[in-house]
């Protein structure tokens, strides 16, 4: 499984964003998919993680600002940023959890890292 992350740039304190994550592949079905982030100088942390079913999960510091959805059919997650702060800036990285084999267990896959810059 390949995760091909897109749509990230600099842009200006309140502007928007948005992320795009490609899932390709053959014989694979997605569990969770979700936006990382590790801004400079800090540890990675969850952004945002959607559900199969459409189930969400946020960080209390971008709730209301960004929203994630997924498009099963096209195995794609995305990722919409509004009100971007600097502290928005960093690495963001798609994931997706497949699940494999026998007993399907789940395997973290990751995409490349997209970088936004958020100016102030």
């Amino acid at each position: 499984v390949q995760l091909q992350a897109s749509g990230g740039g600099l842009v200006h304190a309140g502007g928007s964003l948005k992320l795009s994550c490609a899932a390709s592949g053959s014989d694979f079905t997605i569990n969770d998919m979700g936006w990382y982030r590790q801004p400079p100088r800090k540890q990675r942390e969850l952004v945002a993680v959607i559900s199969s079913g459409g189930d969400t999960k946020y960080a209390d510091s971008v709730k209301g600002r960004f929203t994630i959805s997924r498009d099963n059919a096209k195995n794609t997650v995305y990722l919409e940023m509004d009100s971007l702060k600097a502290d928005d800036t960093a690495i963001y990285q798609c994931n997706a959890r497949v699940p494999l084999g026998r007993w399907r267990t789940e395997y973290d896959f990751w995409g490349q890292g997209t970088l936004v810059t958020v100016s102030s």
